[in-house]
């Protein structure tokens, strides 16, 4: 079984359950998990778990995102895409300082409104069931963070940019919400997902390389290992006499340890076996003095 991280450069009108469909065919297995969905229109980084690093699925969904969409001016439609009904069109006298003006306003923090035609439950029911239905639903706004805004191109009715965002942003909403706060309205034209986190687009494979890799032999070199995903983190590692401890997911004494820790409440460590084994992330817990298992990636 494979364990780790593959970056799936996901291509146009696949599902991220599409992905993980195909991919448990090409690995031949079935402990496979995405880390969130990105809409079937949509292009890029989606970052899929392997075997015990499935582990890791909800720790990625919360990373930073960063996309390069282009936003049609002028035209508004009931999904906030080009793949619904066209609600509204109308003809655009605005000139460039005052898009970039605007756009540039959504900036920082803010609530944004989930929209209908979405994966999000009410109820027990996906939202996008719903509108299919007809329905509309109230939605709570949920707050969101724009980190960096950059339009890096107007092509009138056409506006290219950059985003990078916090988790739950929805980019077909943003779009959505410039065109309103224009006075023209707008949908999001196209979506590509350039990075998530330190994966990036230049680091991820469509299924069909990844299923020649395969046919190749190469899989290991285009799985990150799951401590990979951690480069930030310090390592430390238990002394031989103590390896059941980690072993077993126990809870850690300092003592145990081959080097001396000096960490701060709530601080995390990659712990490694004695014999160099990764075994999961600790969490040190000052009030105890002791390292608790926080997530354990013991192979499968």
């Amino acid at each position: 079984m494979y364990n780790g991280v593959m970056i799936v450069n996901k291509e146009k009108d696949f599902t991220s359950h599409d992905v993980v469909a195909k991919l448990r065919g090409i690995l031949k297995q079935k402990k496979i998990g995405h880390t969130g969905t990105l809409d079937p229109q949509a292009e890029g980084v989606l970052p899929v778990c392997l075997g015990n690093a499935t582990k890791l699925c909800d720790i990625l969904t919360d990373k930073r995102k960063e996309y390069v969409a282009e936003l049609l001016l002028g035209v508004t439609t009931d999904t906030q895409d080009l793949t619904g009904q066209v609600l509204r069109e109308v003809s655009l006298a605005i000139c460039e300082e005052k898009i970039k003006e605007v756009i540039g306003s959504f900036r920082g923090k803010s609530m944004q409104i989930p929209p209908m035609y979405s994966a999000l439950k009410v109820n027990g029911k996906k939202l996008y069931e719903l509108a299919r239905e007809g329905k509309t639903v109230k939605r709570a706004p949920r707050p969101i963070e724009i980190y960096e805004l950059e339009v890096l191109s107007v092509e009138l009715p056409v506006v290219r940019m950059r985003v990078l965002c916090s988790k739950g942003t929805y980019i077909r909403t943003l779009c959505n919400d410039m065109g309103d706060k224009l006075g023209c309205g707008g949908c999001m034209k196209s979506l590509i997902r350039t990075k998530v986190e330190s994966f990036s687009i230049e680091n991820a494979y469509t299924l069909s390389r990844i299923e020649e890799i395969r046919d190749e032999g190469n899989l290991s070199r285009v799985i990150i290992p799951v401590d990979g995903v951690f480069g930030g983190l310090s390592k430390i590692r238990i002394k031989k006499e103590y390896a059941p401890v980690v072993e077993n997911g126990n809870i850690c004494a300092p003592e145990f340890l081959q080097e001396r820790v000096d960490a701060e409440d709530g601080e995390r460590f990659l712990m490694y076996h004695s014999d160099g084994r990764f075994f999961g992330i600790y969490e040190f817990v000052e009030r105890e003095a002791v390292l608790k298992p926080y997530k354990m990636f013991i192979p499968v």
